[in-house]
């Protein structure tokens, strides 16, 4: 690894290079977890991609710890907690007054949540053999699923035009990921070993081998949201009596991607608002107040079209999946009385 002060580009905004002090860097360069993830490694995609707003990935569980003088500071900095917090996870039934949204407003309602299996390499490093580890003990499970949860799984590289085409227009494709994954090594053999999961009703799906080993996703159309989280939580349930995932007792469930750190939950509506472009500036102002965030029509970076947004959680570390479900439900009503 090179000298600190040309790693990266001098446009970068990434928090990994604001925090990477070179006592730090000279600190970590030679580390290796027990998987032999580098720091190099680590930091790749945040090097390649100066517009990168985090710009770090960690290999493995044991990365937090090897490299916990950059990943704390990330950490802090991305969730506004410390990294030495205990996190807390609920998964308990809500009941939230005045639920439902289903006002003409919001078109869908979706939840995911990141998990990886304990003890072994996550995606930025996992190789071919593990992946399929991946895939078989999380298909093995998934298929003992009953109910409303029960469902086939489909491998991607064996998906038929038609039934491609019907899980994209259903928002249950993943593709290959984007350059700032592919820069971390998370594209590597694609499509080998990956997958989706999809129940029969199609309102719940496990995405295999992606981002992170499991997306895990319960979804809806209209504002359900007390019908979606209850499918969500019964499936995570069902599923941690037959599967370890990594875990930290401060960072909660370990993803790739220390944004997603905690509850590892993503909890979001599409949702039109006629009065966007003209109101943006309040309606920013309110998701903050509740810490959401709005986003473009198709998610991160994208524009706004015909009104309709992407508003989700913000905060994943530090904060049950409870009460981000709760939080969500606040800001959401704060939100449409706005518009009305």
């Amino acid at each position: 690894m090179t000298d600190i002060n040309t790693l990266f580009s001098k446009t970068a905004v990434s928090l990994v290079k604001e925090h990477l002090t070179p006592a730090i860097f000279n600190d970590l360069k030679e580390k290796r977890t027990k998987n032999k993830f580098t720091l190099e490694q680590a930091i790749r995609s945040g090097i390649q991609n100066p517009d990168s707003s985090i710009g770090i990935y960690a290999g493995d569980a044991e990365s937090y710890q090897t490299f916990s003088k950059i990943f704390k500071p990330v950490i802090k900095a991305y969730h506004g907690c410390p990294a030495d917090r205990i996190h807390r996870s609920d998964l308990s039934r809500i009941a939230l007054s005045g639920s439902d949204l289903s006002c003409g407003h919001i078109q869908s309602f979706r939840i995911r949540v990141a998990r990886n299996l304990a003890d072994l390499p996550f995606p930025p490093l996992i190789d071919s053999a593990a992946r399929i580890k991946v895939e078989e003990q999380t298909v093995n499970a998934l298929l003992e699923l009953k109910g409303d949860l029960e469902g086939s799984y489909h491998p991607l590289g064996e998906l038929t035009d038609a039934r491609r085409k019907r899980f994209a227009q259903k928002h249950l494709l993943f593709e290959k990921g984007d350059r700032f994954m592919e820069a971390a090594g998370i594209n590597r053999d694609w499509p080998d070993s990956r997958g989706i999961f999809v129940s029969k009703d199609e309102k719940f799906a496990v995405w295999i081998n992606e981002e992170d080993h499991l997306r895990i996703i319960s979804m809806d159309s209209g504002g359900d949201i007390m019908g979606t989280y209850d499918r969500l939580s019964r499936a995570l349930a069902f599923l941690e009596k037959r599967l370890t995932f990594a875990r930290d007792p401060n960072l909660g469930y370990l993803t790739s991607c220390p944004s997603n750190l905690g509850t590892g939950m993503r909890a979001g509506v599409h949702i039109r608002l006629p009065n966007f472009l003209s109101q943006q500036a309040l309606l920013h102002a309110t998701a903050e107040e509740y810490n959401l965030q709005i986003r473009g029509s198709h998610g991160e970076k994208t524009e706004v079209l015909d009104g309709i947004v992407d508003v989700s959680n913000r905060q994943r570390l530090g904060i049950t999946e409870k009460q981000c479900i709760e939080t969500l439900h606040r800001g959401l009503s704060a939100i449409i009385k706005i518009t009305r």
